[in-house]
């Protein structure tokens, strides 16, 4: 209603215009009457227009304001609507979610508890391979540690490292020497009675005649001295270092003064004797020592030896006593080589006699081939018979001569 009301305003609106425009031509020639009369409809059309404008506008209003509440309640039935079934959905998808996570939940703890025992199993084997090993190296450790204990008595004990020093002299000479070659526990001096560890066994003059000359060999091994020089080496003690090697070559002067007092007996003896040092790094630190070698061997006649120098020795005095061997076989030597001589020539005239004999032979069996070819020349217009008659004449077998005939 109140459209149809301003389609109405707005047409009166323009049938004024229209009005005004045919009227406004003949504005000269018209009356004020009538001018007045087109005021007053103006105004009244302005009223008019004006009136019906607010109620248009208030009924454009009411009717917005009615249809915007009926589709208001259309869009929240609809949005309600909406609500409910995505509340159901959200709820269907939340169970299903529920019961997929329920489900991975369940595979993934039998996995997890598969994975975890079969871990733990393998973790529990290999701690128990550890522990086995570590058990069996404890084991190996504690012989270790009674062997080190062992060691460390004989090292201790001046009797019983005196026997370890013998004993490794004594391998030393078994290893390079023969059994006649040396000997144990030799009493080298003339009326003495201090045994000497080993003694090496040297041609003498009068050898044949049952004389033999020693050269002795004793070990030592002064192990406090050295191990406090290599205590106050590692503290870097120059003083404590400087004691200690003072003291290690006192102990070696008398030592070596020991073994030439004791031991020494030319022409029983040589005149100079070994002192066997079984440590390399000891033996190295006494040779180190400025001058102490050359004066225990200028005023003792002690030479020192280490297992390496005194290996060196040995084979150098094997090399001479196969070289005095040697020299002593030489006579048996030439005799055997002229005794091979005298039998070689034999041989030598054997052999000719035997060319000879294969000469003639040779010879003999060369003129029977010329002999041969002749026989064959001659015969050479001669016919052949048959084989029956051949062996008739000849009065061969018939069976076995006929036979070597045909192979003929």
């Amino acid at each position: 209603m109140a459209l149809e009301i301003a389609v109405l305003i707005v047409a009166l609106l323009a049938l004024a215009g229209i009005i005004l425009m045919l009227i406004k031509p003949q504005a000269k020639t018209g009356t004020t009457d009538f001018q007045e009369t087109l005021d007053k409809l103006h105004k009244n059309l302005i009223e008019l227009v004006t009136r019906s404008s607010g109620e248009t506008k208030q009924a454009v209003s009411s009717a917005f304001s009615k249809e915007f509440v009926d589709i208001w309640e259309k869009i929240n039935k609809q949005l309600e609507a909406v609500r409910e079934t995505v509340e159901k959905k959200l709820g269907d998808i939340q169970k299903h979610n529920d019961t997929k996570l329920e489900e991975m939940r369940k595979t993934v703890d039998e996995k997890l508890h598969m994975t975890l025992e079969r871990r733990l199993g393998e973790s529990f084997q290999l701690v128990g391979e550890r522990l086995e090993q570590v058990h069996k190296g404890l084991g190996e450790m504690q012989t270790l540690a009674a062997s080190v204990g062992d060691i460390k008595k004989v090292l201790t004990n001046v009797k019983t490292r005196g026997i370890w020093g013998e004993v490794l002299l004594g391998n030393l000479l078994e290893q390079i020497l023969t059994s006649e070659q040396y000997q144990q526990n030799v009493v080298t001096k003339k009326g003495g009675n201090e045994p000497v560890e080993y003694a090496i066994r040297l041609p003498g003059k009068d050898q044949d005649d049952g004389q033999t000359v020693w050269l002795p060999i004793d070990s030592k091994y002064p192990k406090e001295d050295y191990e406090r020089l290599l205590d106050a080496q590692e503290r870097a003690d120059k003083t404590g270092a400087d004691e200690a090697g003072r003291d290690l070559e006192t102990t070696l002067k008398n030592e070596a003064k020991d073994i030439r007092d004791k031991y020494l007996d030319p022409p029983h003896t040589t005149d100079f004797a070994i002192m066997f040092l079984p440590s390399e790094g000891l033996y190295a630190e006494a040779v180190r020592r400025p001058g102490l070698s050359e004066r225990l061997q200028r005023e003792y006649r002690v030479s020192l030896a280490g297992p390496t120098t005194l290996t060196a020795i040995l084979n150098s005095l094997l090399m001479g006593f196969r070289t005095l061997a040697i020299q002593k076989r030489s006579s048996e030597v030439w005799a055997l080589l002229g005794t091979i001589k005298t039998e070689f020539g034999k041989f030598g005239d054997l052999l000719d006699k035997t060319h000879k004999k294969l000469q003639e032979a040779t010879n003999t069996i060369e003129d029977a081939s010329k002999k041969s070819r002749t026989i064959e020349r001659k015969l050479k217009g001669v016919g052949e018979l048959p084989i029956h008659k051949a062996a008739s004449l000849l009065e061969l077998d018939e069976e076995q001569d006929v036979e070597s005939l045909k192979e003929a």
